[in-house]
């Protein structure tokens, strides 16, 4: 009995792309060769390490384990998981850093959520970050621990949302001092961005750790402060001039029609300007966030154990774990990919969302819709 033909609407969904596929892997005969050719050296590539990674790797055991076997010695990862994610951070006291980790995750997931877009998510950017430096330096207990013992994932968290966080209003007030029309100020922000953005990020840290206690001679500055203000003035370089590229990029009639409305001009900017701004460049922010976070490993230069050098730490008893640094290092590029790459899918969800929203809101003004 024939099967009734389905329409094109009806057609399952990975029969079209395998079309698109085909018709772009093997529409001609170069196009077929290239495909073959980097199918094989995927398959070259693929198949040993496919081979080293799970099926002749040992998962539990000890060293002498893992030395009867030619794959990966995951069973290293299992035994210093508490160095690899925590540092050198007390043992007895470990559920501090796993609370500030539960925290921080937590607080990005609910800004990536519109739901929770609002000032009470403004607060909260400014309560748990400075929570959980209470908690890992041990104020909330009695018990100190001095930022010295910080390290692992818990810190490259802190360093990283710290420094994006505080950035974003220094880098609005740059990128307005930048545009604007008094002129003595305009060149202060020039040469604030231009100086900053001219300065390798591992200079700045060597300067945090000089400049910033001298700044403030009368405190007792902590690395992790001195580290985080530099870090701050540094990232808000780069992102006022995302900033401002998204200011320009908007028509000049957006402000001129936000003032004929007879709105200020702070609140044309905050409800008119800066929205569209920031939606034009997300892209820009998202790429800055993740090359935040691929250069927190940085901080190991003035004496910091973020993730990356809590690995490489842990892999210093090669003696007993042979070759242990492959699976330190591999491990770690888990864990920065799987950050960066769901930063990257969530660039483009919320761009689509904002798209969808701009032109479902367009086509309402434009009566296209009831």
């Amino acid at each position: 009995m024939s099967q009734p033909s389905l329409s094109r609407a009806q057609r399952p969904v990975w029969s079209d792309r395998w079309q698109q596929w085909r018709a772009g892997l093997f529409s001609s005969p170069v196009n077929t060769v290239i495909t073959l050719v980097v199918l094989a050296v995927a398959a070259w590539i693929a198949v040993p390490l496919i081979r080293w990674a799970l099926i002749d790797a040992t998962w539990t055991g000890t060293a002498q384990d893992c030395q009867a076997r030619s794959g990966a010695c995951w069973a290293f990862i299992h035994a210093n998981i508490k160095l690899i994610l925590f540092g050198t951070y007390p043992g007895d006291m470990l559920w501090r850093p796993i609370v500030t980790l539960v925290l921080l995750f937590g607080l990005v997931i609910a800004s990536t959520l519109p739901a929770f877009w609002g000032i009470p998510l403004v607060v909260a950017w400014i309560a748990i970050p400075t929570l959980a430096c209470l908690l890992l330096s041990g104020f909330l207990s009695g018990t100190d621990v001095s930022t010295n013992q910080w390290g692992g994932l818990p810190l490259t968290m802190l360093i990283a949302t710290i420094a994006f966080a505080a950035a974003f209003p220094v880098a609005i007030l740059m990128a307005l001092g930048r545009r604007s029309k008094m002129g003595g100020i305009r060149l202060i922000c020039v040469a604030a961005i231009e100086v900053l953005r001219g300065i390798p990020m591992l200079v700045v840290l060597y300067v945090s750790i000089l400049i910033v206690p001298m700044m403030l001679p009368r405190f007792n500055v902590n690395l992790f402060f001195s580290v985080e203000v530099a870090l701050t003035l540094f990232v808000s370089s780069y992102l006022a001039e995302i900033v401002r590229a998204g200011i320009q990029s908007l028509p000049a009639g957006q402000n001129e029609a936000a003032r004929a409305l007879g709105l200020s001009y702070r609140h044309a900017f905050q409800l008119v300007i800066l929205p569209q701004a920031l939606r034009s460049v997300i892209p820009a922010i998202v790429n800055l966030a993740i090359g935040l976070i691929q250069n927190t490993p940085l901080v190991v230069a003035i004496g910091m154990m973020d993730f990356l050098s809590a690995g490489r730490a842990a892999a210093q008893n090669e003696q007993i774990w042979p070759n242990c640094f492959n699976e330190a290092y591999f491990f770690a590029g888990i864990v920065y990919f799987g950050l960066c790459f769901g930063a990257s899918r969530y660039s483009l969800w919320l761009e689509g969302r904002l798209r969808a929203s701009t032109g479902y809101q367009t086509r309402i003004r434009g009566g296209l819709t009831p």
